[in-house]
């Protein structure tokens, strides 16, 4: 055959036969054990980038992998096609928002077919599409007649470049995740999921979680922020104020409720807008407010403000008033909406009364107690009369009691998670399908006249959502009583499609609902979800912690049976690249600083996550058109342990390139002198090199199954090259010393045995030469339809083990023994090494230890 490998051609060739014989479609319909791989699902943004290609090549490998170990495998793709970016595409260029979208998903599939990937095209669906959200709109109607989901006046992150609502956990630093804007509180009517009525379950089943990464699980502990505490009543006074007005507080350190010295309204609290009424100051102070965003995050980075308020309230105990302010730091929809302090006890709270000069009174001290300084760790209680010398849990306990006992406080479990708002004011977004009548009020929209579809005549020549101007698609009749009436212009949150998605591709056709059960209880059973769930640790909450909380919604609706939709969970890493920017600051693409004539006039920055904004970005269909998809996966794979970041190399990629040609090349010349495929296995076998080379391709299937059971892609690559090595090493001192007329059965049969296995465990990551390599070596089935090899166990064991030695407890050699080497053979290897003798220095042997296969070690004195 022609040494030469032709990349293109060959790739083509497999993605089509692999295609044609419709390889990697699947059906209920199998006596095989099920496996779901699923990775996150992409939005279709114009090409795919380099994250992508590390994505789906994980996934991939992971498919091909359970499939060969005889799985019925799906392995799915769709796109998560609805959102701001292609509504602010279609501004810029003009064009309606789904003519951008589908064009994209055109382009995306096309790229993702040239990586080579065993996906199951026939249940592609884009969450654009009717026919995907017509039931999404069906089940906010079953949540809505479950009381799930529901409507109220909410304050809510307003990003004003976007002109719509903001979740709290899209909103960074104060800003929006999208655009980068300062974000406003605003005060809108909403819809709302009831997430919070799933905060304990949510928070217990991270515990059934074992395949998901430990700090995912203590990621989403920390956003639902179970605390155990008391709401208690203060008494409060002031101007205006009826006689007996009361203010609600909560905390889970009622233990420093001595050391309280003021209390703390947000903003929002109906006492401070009720004195921003009357009270000119007041007002412009929750003005400034306003212009910070909700989030927890935002709030907590903000520098710490008050306005003193003409208010006191009363110390429960020691009957002392305090003054109270209103603080841009305290966040309404957490707790009561407002705060007791105990500054002396709490970073903020000590941070404020600095400011504005309040009572600090420590009541807490440890060993490790700062005069001074805020501490904020339980300890022994101090300056707090009749539980002076308790413990903080005692005195929690003791506190909460006696509040109890005078009426004034009850003990409570609280959560830092809110519910879901779901609103979002844009086009381009899965309408709500509800209807307002001015007589009946929200009507929902009979299910029979679903789906509600967006309306394709939409200008964006004025600000806002174009529903909400559009001439006639909001308007409509009431249901109920046939008024005219208005549609809900707001569309669902794009989080909304992305958290049922996984049902989905168990039916994706169906057109009567979202899954059937049978379907949805084959590949996602009562107690298991997806498998094998990949994606970026950046949606540890946004995207994950919805999901669950989806998964259990649809099982109280009816829908499926299971309660979390991912059973196994891998999150990647990044993938990075050198920054550059031009002499004016201006980012530039790695292509263009390549092609600089003189680099000093451009900068270099530090490696980064590659970024369309920054300019970081490689074009994997370049890589693809000029090394090959096998090359690419096989950089993707073997460069870096796929949970950390990877850094790009062209270096990197050229040798991943080499490395398939010489594998080529490996083979063919090899095959001349090989048996032909299917030669039983020679009576006698000869021993040496070859018994060594048969021993190493056997351990070498075992090891690569292990390392991708375990996501050691980095580590199943290495384990192949060292067989690749080992097979040319073996062509070169024996292969060859046997004449063409005259060859070793044996050897050549190993030679064989062993190319065979090399290429059977390189198919899940590199399929295309896997493939064609196979077909070169005279087999007429494909590897994708194979069967993972089986390693002979009697091959498994080692001939020989290699042992460190020790001379008084340090290591000073190594000696390699057979593996059933007894004692006396392994004192006198030990003793005969120079390095040994020479830590000896003279000395007599006192002891000699050896535990075979782990010690050896020399004690003279």
């Amino acid at each position: 055959m022609s040494i030469k490998y032709n990349i293109k051609t060959t790739e083509s060739k497999w993605q089509s036969e692999w295609a044609k014989r419709a390889c990697f479609a699947v059906s209920e319909e199998s006596d095989k054990p099920k496996y779901y791989v699923l990775e996150m699902f992409p939005y279709p943004s114009g090409r795919i980038h380099v994250g992508h290609v590390r994505n789906y090549t994980l996934g991939d490998v992971v498919a091909r992998y359970k499939k060969a170990k005889g799985f019925n495998v799906l392995h799915p793709m769709g796109w998560d096609a609805f959102g701001l970016p292609a509504e602010n595409a279609a501004i810029e260029n003009n064009r309606h928002p789904g003519e951008w979208t589908h064009e994209n998903i055109d382009t995306m599939r096309a790229q993702l077919k040239t990586m080579g990937l065993s996906i199951d095209w026939s249940r592609e669906f884009a969450t654009c599409d009717a026919d995907y959200y017509r039931h999404e709109q069906a089940m906010f109607l079953k949540f809505l007649d479950k009381g799930i989901a529901y409507r109220k006046e909410s304050l809510v992150n307003w990003d004003p470049v976007d002109n719509t609502v903001l979740a709290n956990e899209q909103v960074i630093d104060g800003k929006g995740w999208r655009t980068g804007a300062p974000v406003e509180r605003r005060t809108l009517n909403q819809w709302f999921l009831r997430i919070t009525d799933y905060a304990e379950e949510l928070l217990s089943e991270l515990d059934r979680l074992p395949g998901w990464p430990e700090k995912v699980r203590t990621m989403q502990a920390n956003w639902i922020g179970k605390s155990e505490g008391i709401t208690f009543n203060f008494d409060i006074q002031g101007e205006g104020l009826p006689d007996g007005s009361k203010l609600e507080v909560y905390t889970t350190r009622i233990d420093t409720i001595m050391g309280t010295s003021f209390a703390v309204l947000a903003p929002e609290h109906p006492y401070a807008v009720t004195l921003a009424k009357t009270d000119p100051a007041a007002k412009a102070f929750l003005e400034e407010c306003q212009a910070m965003g909700t989030s927890e995050e935002a709030i907590e980075r903000a520098e710490k403000k008050g306005y003193k308020t003409p208010y006191t309230v009363i110390h429960p105990f020691t009957q002392e008033k305090m003054p109270v302010y209103i603080g841009n730091f305290v966040i309404y929809s957490y707790g009561t909406g407002a705060i007791k302090s105990a500054p002396a006890h709490d970073q903020r709270d000590f941070d404020f009364a600095t400011k504005y000069d309040l009572p600090i009174r420590p009541v807490i001290t440890g060993a490790d107690y700062e005069e001074g300084q805020p501490y904020g760790k339980k300890g022994t209680l101090i300056n707090s009369g009749k539980w002076d010398g308790l413990q903080s849990d005692e005195a929690i306990s003791a506190i909460i009691k006696e509040m109890e006992d005078m009426g004034i406080g009850k003990g409570i479990t609280n959560y830092r998670l809110r519910d879901w708002g779901i609103s979002r004011q844009r086009y381009w977004g899965c309408p709500i399908p509800i209807i307002y009548c001015e007589v009946c009020g929200p009507v929902p929209v009979p299910e029979k006249q679903l789906p509600v579809t967006l309306p394709k005549d939409i200008s964006f020549d004025k600000p806002g959502n174009p529903l909400s101007h559009h001439p006639t698609w909001k308007h409509t009749n009431c249901p109920c009583c046939g008024a005219p009436s208005t549609r809900e212009t707001d569309t669902f949150d794009t989080f909304f499609e992305s958290s049922w998605y996984q049902f989905r591709y168990c039916d994706a056709h169906n057109t009567n609902q979202p899954v059937s059960k049978g379907k949805a209880e084959y590949w996602l059973p009562a107690k298991g979800g997806v498998d094998q769930y990949i994606g970026g640790v950046e949606h540890a909450v946004l995207h994950l912690l919805y999901a669950r909380f989806f998964t259990k919604a649809m099982r109280d609706c009816g829908y499926v049976d299971c309660s979390e939709p991912f059973t196994g969970l891998f999150t990647q890493g990044m993938v990075t690249h050198e920054t550059y920017q031009d002499t004016n600051g201006k980012w530039m693409f790695p292509t263009d600083y390549e092609a600089l004539a003189d680099k000093s006039t451009a900068k270099v920055g530090p490696k980064i996550k590659m970024s369309k904004s920054k300019k970081n970005v490689i074009d994997p269909q370049d890589i693809i058109n000029t090394y090959g998809a096998d090359a690419a996966r096989m950089f993707i794979l073997s460069d870096s342990p796929p949970e950390r970041d990877l850094e790009w190399s062209e270096s990197g990629i050229e040798g991943a390139w080499k490395y398939m040609n010489r594998l080529h090349r490996l083979v063919g010349e090899a095959l001349p002198r090989l048996p032909p495929a299917g030669t039983p296995v020679p009576v006698i076998l000869s021993d040496g090199e070859g018994s060594r080379l048969r021993s190493q391709a056997h351990k070498t299937i075992m090891g690569v199954a292990d390392d991708i059971e375990k996501f050691q892609m980095n580590k199943a690559v290495a384990r192949i090259r060292e067989l690749s090595n080992a097979i040319q090493t073996f062509v070169s001192s024996v292969i060859l010393n046997n004449s063409i007329e005259s060859p070793s059965a044996s050897d050549n049969w190993t030679l064989r045995e062993s190319l065979e296995i090399l290429v059977q465990i390189l198919n899940p990551m590199t399929p295309h030469i896997a493939e064609e390599l196979w077909k070169t070596l005279g087999h007429s089935n494909i590897l994708a339809l194979s069967p993972w090899p089986t390693a002979d166990e009697s091959l498994l064991t080692a001939d020989t083990i290699t042992m460190a030695v020790q001379v008084n407890g340090k290591v000073r050699a190594q000696i390699t023994l057979s593996a059933s080497a007894n004692e006396n053979e392994a004192r006198e290897a030990a003793l005969a090494e120079p390095n040994v003798i020479k830590a000896m220095d003279g000395k007599a042997l006192r002891k000699f230890i050896y535990v075979p296969g782990k010690i050896v070690n020399v004690v003279a004195g």
